[in-house]
């Protein structure tokens, strides 16, 4: 790989994201189109606190936090979440001679963080496309952003970015962006292998070097709803991106639309009981391993080279 601008390496990360995004292109552009349309009307102090970046990127939970953009990248330290310990890592690796250029994280951080819940909606597309009714994911949707909304709010969001900051390392997180690529690799392999039983869809996942090395370590998928002999019936993979777990009164539609199986990367207590309770089974691949899939391809797509795991990321390469 030769050397990329930071500026590069995020404009092609949310480039990525928008070709594997569950919505329809013309639906990504009517975002962006709306969002244009919102800044053209707002008043000159009021343009002072809106997010230009939301006229070019429609995730906001992916953003360069800290460093010139004009940056040369040629070796990263690549963390699930990499935060104030491992951004400190990076800086004692320098110390001895490293040259990381940047530090990557998955998980948000910053502003990124503060607006988790805008990519929420992302979901709607998804569930529409198993045959949930629009209206009802719709108002499900509204209801789980603001909640979400609300617990976001008080965070620290700017406490790894300061650190980023102090100690002169570029910055950058992609979310939704790989969240996106995981959510249509596994799309993809679950249509072509045609699991059978719960059991084929956890196996079609150990397949993968992610999900097998997580299961080495004790973290394989798992069915949180359903068993291994169970009836797979139709598969979904509508718990892989979003920005965040969406509303456990779901199921119900999932079981009129004739859902089977749901993939997820990870599920909440009440969102197992409302799938146990609709008889829809559930496999858990596993919250980190999934990060690290979707990170894996992003950085295959990037053509990265130099790559320093940290903060529970593992990197495979496909190429």
């Amino acid at each position: 790989m030769m050397d990329m601008q930071l500026q590069k390496i995020y404009e092609k990360a949310v480039e990525l994201g928008m070709k594997n995004d569950p919505r329809p292109a013309k639906e990504v552009e009517r975002f962006l189109q709306n969002e244009k349309k919102k800044f053209e009307k707002l008043e000159k102090k009021e343009r002072e606190f809106f997010d230009s970046e939301r006229l070019t990127n429609p995730f906001a939970d992916s953003r360069i936090l800290f460093g010139d953009p004009k940056t040369e990248v040629k070796k990263i330290a690549v963390g699930i979440d990499l935060e104030a310990a491992e951004l400190l890592l990076v800086s004692e690796l320098n110390r001895g001679g490293a040259k990381i250029d940047a530090a990557f994280s998955h998980h948000p951080e910053g502003i990124a963080l503060a607006r988790l819940a805008d990519v929420m909606k992302i979901q709607e597309e998804m569930y529409e496309e198993v045959g949930v009714s629009p209206n009802v994911i719709e108002k499900l949707m509204d209801k789980e952003v603001a909640r979400v909304n609300r617990g976001i709010h008080p965070i620290n969001h700017q406490k790894n970015v300061n650190v980023a900051r102090l100690l002169g390392i570029p910055y950058i997180c992609t979310h939704t962006v790989a969240d996106n690529l995981v959510f249509r690799f596994t799309q993809k392999l679950m249509a072509e292998k045609k699991p059978r039983t719960v059991g084929d869809v956890m196996d079609i996942l150990l397949d993968e070097p992610e999900f097998a090395a997580s299961a080495k370590l004790g973290v394989p998928p798992l069915a949180f709803v359903g068993g291994r002999e169970s009836k797979a019936g139709r598969v979904t993979v509508t718990g892989f991106t979003g920005g965040t777990s969406g509303s456990a009164d779901i199921y119900e539609s999932m079981k009129h639309a004739g859902v089977g199986t749901e993939i997820a990367m990870h599920m909440k207590p009440e969102a197992r009981k409302a799938a146990e309770k609709h008889h829809i089974n559930v496999v858990v691949a596993g919250h980190i391993a999934s990060d690290s899939l979707g990170m894996n391809l992003l950085i295959d797509e990037l053509d990265i080279a130099e790559v320093v795991e940290v903060g529970g990321f593992t990197r495979f390469s496909r190429k």
